[in-house]
């Protein structure tokens, strides 16, 4: 027998919606200004990708208030107790229909293998986009600085796009991992309507 509980609250959906959006606006657009394809036009690319950019920067900037206001910033703490759990079970348990190692509760809504993506995203990917994505926009300002005698615009690219690809693989990998509940859709459910259903 299942059972429901009210897992993400309001502001949580919002802003998680809401950076999908502008996550998947910047790949498409950012892709486009690296030359992949052409679907806005190169100049309409870069205002697109520059818009979402800073609109991404201040959704993150009210979401970093409001997690530390909540105190919903523990649940991305890491952890490696039980991790061997989650591993054993998302290489086979999940394909012998072996039972979730972890229960999510409001106090633990992340297991041990997603707080640890989560880490790697905040410690590695965002330093990296953002930082070559900044250095990137402001090029023309390096003189001012002194930049432009230690960097290249070309290598600058360069990281950027590396941590473009990571962020993609990240977002298939999320994207797959919401498939992975009782049904398909059930996560993703989930996160639309704040309502987790826990099933033994």
């Amino acid at each position: 027998m299942s059972t429901r509980i009210y897992l993400y609250k309001r502001f949580e959906r919002f802003w998680h919606w809401s950076q999908a959006a502008l996550i998947v606006t910047m790949m498409l657009s950012g892709f486009e200004v690296h030359g992949s394809y052409i679907l806005f036009g190169f100049g309409e690319a870069v205002r697109i990708h520059t818009l979402a950019a800073w609109s991404l920067l201040t959704l993150w900037a009210f979401t970093i208030v409001w997690q530390f206001t909540t105190g919903e910033w523990r649940q991305y703490l890491p952890t490696l107790r039980r991790v061997d759990a989650m591993v054993k079970y998302y290489v086979t348990g999940i394909f012998s229909d072996a039972p979730h190692p972890f229960r999510k509760t409001t106090a633990h809504k992340h297991n041990p293998l997603q707080r640890l993506a989560y880490l790697g995203f905040l410690a590695v990917m965002s330093p990296v986009i953002w930082g070559s994505g900044l250095l990137y926009l402001f090029h023309a300002q390096w003189p001012a600085f002194g930049l432009d005698r230690h960097l290249s615009l070309e290598w600058v690219a360069f990281v950027h796009t590396a941590g473009a690809f990571m962020i993609l693989v990240f977002f298939i990998a999320h994207v797959y991992m919401t498939t992975t509940g009782h049904t398909p859709f059930a996560h993703i459910r989930s996160m639309i309507t704040g309502w987790e259903e826990e099933h033994p």
